[in-house]
């Protein structure tokens, strides 16, 4: 169905995501068939100045009526781009882009000019909700810079996503809350291999991602966001030595151009955070992002003390 509207002199026309937009049998966009269908649409109406359409929802492999499970309206503003080779991507929010801290908890935040796409997926998978952390991917792939403006405020330049930002610093904090830390320790993990495995094993039985890790010679330490099958997980995990959990967790994230030979920058971050007990500490695993957890209570304290001493 083709609905044509008038606004403010402009020849507009809806074009139904259910038109267009479709999944594929693994539940992933079939970005192929989109960009087909989506070229055939805008052909047809190539006279119109403006394209109406609606978000989230789209059809499955099977033809029913079916929604992209993520990312809501700005995932399907980043396929539509990608699929038409867009100069750039605006996504309409309540806030003036991204900014470098929690502005809920720290006074005198602002916003990030410019991130890279790695350092925004970080920021969006560590707690800074305005952007869902796999929306903007189709935009990463097909080179497509994604801009972040306030509705409230049209003139405010937000925040520009591409893949080619400004190094050499360090750009913004996010934290995420409810976290749990379970530590392994086991005599039998020295020099034994195989162990990891067997202990990934196990997360994977019970469907449960783990976001930080780290390793020792006599034990690991992991983190998880979901406690549904804790009591399973550790009584599995007890096989290969002893198990320690610890509730009320939160982990940290400090994104920016923090490849491994920028010298300084970690030792920024813990400074800041020296009068505040550290659980555990992933750096190295990417470019862009040095993790730490801390007690959920300690939260707001470390975001304030990275605050003051890195902006």
């Amino acid at each position: 169905m083709d609905i044509y509207l008038h606004e403010q002199g402009v020849d507009s026309v809806l074009l139904p995501a259910l038109d267009f937009m479709r999944t594929d049998k693994n539940g992933e966009p079939d970005t192929q068939y989109i960009r087909q269908r989506l070229t055939a649409l805008l052909d047809k109406h190539s006279d119109a100045g403006l394209y109406i359409t609606q978000g989230y929802i789209c059809r499955n492999a099977y033809g029913e009526v079916d929604n992209l499970q993520r990312g809501g309206s700005d995932y399907t503003a980043s396929l539509i781009g990608a699929a038409v080779n867009a100069d750039e991507i605006e996504i309409w929010t309540d806030i003036d882009g991204m900014h470098n801290n929690d502005p809920r908890y720290v006074q005198g935040t602002s916003p990030v000019a410019e991130l890279h796409f790695e350092e925004a997926a970080e920021l969006a998978y560590f707690g800074a909700k305005i952007l869902h952390p796999t929306c903007v991917l189709p935009a990463k792939l097909n080179n497509i810079p994604v801009r972040l403006l306030n509705t409230m405020e049209p003139e405010a330049k937000g925040t520009v996503i591409y893949n080619c930002a400004p190094n050499h610093r360090i750009k913004a904090v996010a934290a995420k809350d409810n976290i749990t830390a379970i530590k392994i320790k086991s005599g039998r993990m020295l020099l034994a291999y195989g162990f990891l495995r067997k202990v990934f094993e196990i997360f994977e039985t019970y469907q449960t991602s783990i976001d930080m890790i780290t390793t020792s010679e006599v034990g690991v330490s992991v983190t998880i966001d979901n406690e549904r099958n804790l009591h399973h997980i550790v009584d599995d995990l007890k096989k290969f030595g002893t198990v320690t959990v610890d509730h009320d967790m939160a982990i940290i994230c400090v994104v920016g151009d923090l490849e491994w030979h920028n010298c300084g920058f970690e030792t920024k971050v813990l400074d800041a955070l020296s009068h505040i007990p550290v659980r555990m500490i992933s750096y190295g695993g990417s470019n862009y992002n040095i993790s730490l957890l801390v007690r959920q209570s300690d939260k707001v304290a470390a975001l304030k003390a990275l605050q003051e001493t890195i902006f």
